[in-house]
């Protein structure tokens, strides 16, 4: 910062438009660079002279150098994504966070060393920096609206009912945003924009309404086109394990061996069909006349080869290109930066950081995502996890991954995929990019677009947003999902991804309906997917806490991604089910064996129950064990990996042995009265019919869906004439599964992941408890009846972040004849910017009251403009702009279920609360409250 004098420096402060610049000017300003605010922090009040700072100052400051802690009783714990457990501080009062045995954060540390802190802050660029390893840095971006938008915009000033109590700046990564103040923000938005009456402010209008329509409408065009891409690439690194085309490399099997039409009206599959141009590996690597056993053994190590190079590079690409320590950008927390702990200032750090363990590297590419997806869209903020290098890395690790014939999909990734398009596009529009709440909205549009690219089922993935995925859910989001959805589907349509007109490989139609007399082994399949999906569960979930993050599997990813390879294509040739693609194997069981059709669909149509159809049911039954026991151990490793296809593959091999099993029974006794429906005719039983029904058994057991899994079983049928099979599936595998193990696989990831998500679904049971059980005491409070300073709230900052509470902040609060009153309440993230704004003068007093100050909760258009002439009238000191004037409070007699439904309903990042005289009594947040969630849960079972 310059050394002008304080009238010239508190003049400088009043620009509102300032976010063009590194160094922030006033509170409305953009945000500055972390690393820059992380500087001023650490040195106010340090012994080296600060430019700018009064002479007076200068000595007082000196007796600070490291930051002290003010409450030693508070242990530096958090129940924050993805960190370890410490060894906490011992006490003689255990704190809150130690008494619930929250993990550690990285606390903020003051350097022991005087040094001076540069005269500005050098040159940074608007992008945060990414992990120098990568080939993807940039030196500019466009900058980053992370500010509340109360700045006058074209000449435009915000009315004087227009309220938005407390400016809010970033929510940093890892937090939690504010659902109420992002509401009340756009509340406010829409009234400016609204209360013109002219021509151009009915434009405005028009405009504003319509921007979420074109903002989806991008979306879905996008995400088809990213789709079709993915598929294409997977098809055709896929069969390059096998051979490769003699007229182009380029082109996959499919389209190297083209069929006629009339192959595609009888069904005919292409990998049945003569092609003289696909030429395979072991008839290139043997010799012409050499043994088979020969050609086999060459095959098999060309399809081993490529496999593992193919899964090797997905590995390599997530890990490197999206680990979670690569990510930093200006809206994470200075105190909370990445580079805190790095050997540099290895040398500085406090006595504090002894106590502190780092949080757990993450990779935002791996698995599906959908549990990562419901907790950002519940409310939480992982940045990067849905940026453009994230993009980036998921489709073409996808398409490797799927490509290797490991026992995973890519339709769940496409979730992911498509969340990561419209949280780019977004970006682009003010109006979503300044809200995340609003941004939300987009979001689980864009959800639904994905399941409606995944299994072309645009009303199905709707449902599926809204029904999994989503956590607000308004009828207009509703409206721009089914709108999204359909231009998706619409658009891969006509990309045509597989050359048959089709959306997914596996849609499929049936010719016949279904008998009374199968109800029974529909519900049969019910129960084997409800047992299916809750062991299943039960197992990968142990295998990845026990085995895969205990043992020298959780330092070597790589490797365990390439032994999972080879034991798979070790697996892979035991018969042709095991070898096939999750989608083509998913296709054949599906598939309905019609009356004079050249195809077999790989030898599972039985035309002579008498002689196939055990030797058919042991090969299949056979691929069900493989597959299964691939799944657990495959699912969770460091690259894309979806659950959908795995799952919809066992659920069909037990379906289609069901129905084979029928078949058979009915060939033997064509006259029982069980089969007097039939009337003699033998074709009267569709294994692919029970295929389809156990498929959707065993994926509603393993994610619980219901509603929009036997809607997207529809849609992928044509038809409504077997919705009673899949309805009665569904609902018994959801209920066996719940009976058996009440978490899904994505409540097992999100718990295993320690995601802070709140199931707004779940049903808690109180007990005695009350209020007092769940408030922590232990939060540290600004009174505003004494003197507080710069450096003493830096001071207080610092205490905050060391004890866990960095995602909330502090209770303002002045003292009352038996105790303390609320006046307001201001987040660690405000205090943070305010306090790197004036860091140059570390013993001026800090105000938290509006008495003949500028107050932004009453801001008319007068005023503003008034500010914006008059500099001088802002007090950078007074931090009252930033106070939330009216914070959630609770009485302490109150039940819990009113705290459950102010987190859940509200969407409050915390509630305060009082006494029955209204004085303070403490504070519950919302990761505090999650804590006391699953501690109330634990007990109970």
């Amino acid at each position: 910062m310059s050394s002008a004098a304080p009238s010239q420096r508190t003049q400088s402060n009043v620009s509102v438009a300032s976010t063009a610049t590194e160094v922030p000017s006033g509170p409305l300003s953009g945000p500055s660079n972390t690393t820059w605010r992380r500087q001023r922090l650490l040195h106010i009040g340090s012994r080296s002279t600060l430019p700018g700072a009064p002479a007076d100052h200068r000595d007082s400051s000196a007796e600070t150098s490291p930051l002290v802690p003010t409450r030693p009783e508070l242990s530096a714990n958090h129940s924050s994504y993805g960190t370890l457990p410490t060894p906490r501080r011992v006490s003689q009062r255990p704190s809150f966070r130690a008494r619930h045995g929250l993990p550690a954060l990285p606390t903020l540390s003051l350097s022991k060393r005087s040094s001076s802190i540069p005269a500005s802050p050098p040159p940074q660029p608007w992008s945060a920096p990414y992990d120098r390893s990568s080939f993807f840095r940039i030196t500019t971006q466009r900058p980053i609206s992370a500010y509340d938008a109360l700045a006058p915009t074209d000449g435009d000033l915000l009315d004087a009912d227009a309220k938005t109590n407390g400016v809010r700046v970033w929510y940093s990564s890892f937090s939690s945003i504010d659902w109420l103040h992002d509401a009340i923000k756009d509340s406010a938005r829409v009234f400016h924009i609204r209360r013109r009456r002219s021509f151009r402010g009915r434009v405005r209008t028009a405009l504003d309404k319509s921007m979420g329509w074109v903002i989806v409408t991008i979306v879905g065009f996008l995400t088809a086109v990213t789709a079709f891409l993915i598929v294409r690439s997977e098809q055709w690194l896929f069969d390059i394990k096998d051979g490769y085309c003699e007229t182009s490399w380029l082109k996959a099997k499919r389209f190297c061996c083209p069929m006629s039409p009339e192959a595609i009206l009888t069904g005919a599959s292409f990998e049945e069909d003569a092609c003289d141009t696909w030429r395979t590996w072991s008839h290139l690597l043997t010799k012409p006349g050499a043994r088979e056993s020969a050609q086999l053994s060459a095959g098999y190590v060309s399809y081993a080869f490529f496999a593992l190079l193919l899964a090797g590079l997905s590995a390599l690409l997530t890990i490197h290109l999206t680990a979670s320590t690569s990510f930093v950008t200006r809206k994470d927390s200075g105190v909370l930066a990445p580079d805190f702990d790095n050997a540099d200032e290895a040398a500085k750090l406090s006595p504090l950081t002894e106590h502190v363990s780092k949080r757990k590297v993450l990779y935002y590419a791996a698995g599906s995502g959908i549990p990562e997806i419901k907790t950002i869209l519940s409310g939480f903020v992982i940045h990067g996890y849905l940026g453009g290098r994230t993009l980036f890395t998921k489709s073409v690790g996808l398409a490797l991954s799927v490509a290797s014939g490991l026992s995973l999909g890519k339709e769940g990734p496409f979730v992911h995929i498509a969340s990561c398009i419209g949280n780019i596009v977004s970006r682009y529009f003010s109006k979503y990019e300044t809200n995340e709440g609003k941004r939300r909205e987009i979001l689980s549009a864009a959800s639904a677009a994905g399941v409606a690219v995944a299994f072309g089922a645009p009303i199905g993935g709707v449902l599926f947003s809204l029904e999994e995925v989503s956590y607000f859910f308004p009828p207009k989001v509703m409206w721009r999902s089914f709108f999204c959805a359909m231009i998706a589907a619409m658009t891969l349509r006509f990309l045509d991804p597989f050359g048959t007109g089709k959306l997914v490989l596996f849609q499929v139609t049936y010719e016949k309906d279904w008998h009374a007399y199968e109800l029974v082994p529909f519900l049969l399949l019910g129960v084997f997917g409800g047992v299916f999906g809750a062991y299943f569960s039960k197992l990968n979930h142990r295998w990845s806490r026990d085995v895969r993050n205990k043992t020298w599997l959780k330092t070597h990813p790589i490797m365990e991604v390439l032994l999972v390879t080879l034991v798979t294509t070790a697996f892979s040739f035991v018969n042709p089910y095991t070898r096939m693609g999750g989608t083509e194997l998913v296709y054949n069981l599906f598939a309905e064996c019609r009356t004079g059709s050249p195809n077999n669909h790989s030898g599972l149509c039985v035309l002579d129950p008498g002689t196939q159809a055990w030797p058919v049911m042991r090969s299949i039954f056979l691929a069900l064990i493989v597959k299964a026991a691939l799944t657990v151990v495959t699912f969770g490793i460091k690259l894309p990996a979806g659950i959908f296809i795995p799952t919809l593959g066992v659920g069909a091999c037990a379906g289609r042995i069901v129905g084979i099993a029928v078949q058979y029974a009915q060939w033997r006794a064509p006259d029982s009265p069980m089969f007097a429906s039939c009337g003699g005719d033998l074709s009267c039983i569709i294994p692919g019919l029970y295929a389809m029904v156990g498929a959707a058994a065993a994926l509603s057991g393993v994610t619980r869906t219901t509603v929009s899994l036997a809607v997207i079983m529809f849609e992928l049928t044509d038809t409504l004439t077997y919705a009673v099979p899949v309805m009665l599936a569904v609902l018994v595998a959801k209920t066996v599964a719940d009976a058996l193990e009440p978490k899904g696989i994505y409540d097992l990831v999100i718990e295993l992941s320690q995601l802070p998500y709140l199931d707004s679904k779940h049903q808690h049971v109180w007990g005695t408890l009350h209020v007092s059980d769940a408030t922590d005491r232990d939060v540290d409070v600004i009174r505003v009846d004494r003197p507080n300073t710069v450096k003493s709230l830096r001071d207080q900052l610092a205490d905050l972040v060391s004890a866990g509470y960095a995602d909330t902040g502090f209770p303002i609060v002045r003292s009352a004849d038996t105790g303390f009153r609320l006046a307001g309440y201001i987040g660690a993230s405000e205090l943070e910017h305010a306090l790197s704004i004036v860091a140059d003068e570390a013993e001026h007093p800090v105000y938290f009251q509006g008495e003949g100050r500028f107050n932004f909760g009453e801001m008319s258009s007068s005023s503003l403009s008034s500010i914006v002439e008059d500099g001088p009238r802002i007090d950078p000191f007074n931090f009252s702009v930033y106070m939330d004037q009216a914070p959630l409070t609770v009485n302490i007699n109150s039940p819990l279920e009113i705290v459950q439904q102010f987190f859940v309903k509200l969407g409050a990042r915390y509630v305060v609360v009082t006494d029955s005289e209204g004085h303070y009594e403490g504070v519950i947040d919302k990761n505090g409250w999650l804590t006391f969630l699953g501690e109330l849960d634990a007990k109970l079972h």
